[in-house]
């Protein structure tokens, strides 16, 4: 009768095991698409990850809000590094023929200069990009070197 008795009992944990097994599975996964679809289809659309590429021309259908990305050249001359605050700097974006004022607060790439080939993200708020990020292209002197086969010192390899 003893070992009847166990094997019920142990069966009994079994089964009380899976369903235990079975609902944490099924809460972890609900949990996972409940995140997932937040995630996708977030109500709060001011800070989306989403952030268009723009050019110029394009920034009057810009919403104030909306997250945007430029890409061109810094105007010759345009850079006006404010005196009470050596982090804020203003200067012309352009491209083509077409620029826009732009004012970043922030620490400033080494290669940041006239002519330089920048990307900012920001707002544009009021005829006046302002950027929170700058990023700065990799010079072109770089690239030639690496382009030109002869340069690879293979022996040191």
């Amino acid at each position: 009768m003893r070992g009847i008795y166990s094997s019920k009992k142990s069966i009994i944990f079994k089964v009380i095991m899976n369903h235990k097994v079975v609902i944490s599975i099924s809460i972890v996964s609900l949990l996972a698409i409940t995140w997932v679809s937040w995630v996708t289809w977030n109500p709060n659309r001011t800070n989306s990850g989403i952030v268009r590429f723009l050019s110029i021309d394009d920034l009057p259908q810009a919403k104030g809000d909306e997250r945007i990305r430029l890409g061109g050249l810094v105007d010759n001359g345009s850079i006006v590094i404010a005196e009470h605050d050596q982090l804020e700097c203003k200067f012309r974006l352009k491209q083509g023929e077409s620029t826009v004022d732009v004012k970043f607060i922030g620490t400033r790439p080494d290669l940041f200069k006239d002519d330089a080939e920048i990307i900012v993200e920001g707002n544009y708020l009021n005829d006046l990009f302002v950027a929170d990020q700058l990023q700065t292209k990799c010079a072109s002197r770089y690239e030639g070197e690496l382009r030109n086969e002869s340069s690879y010192n293979l022996k040191s390899i």
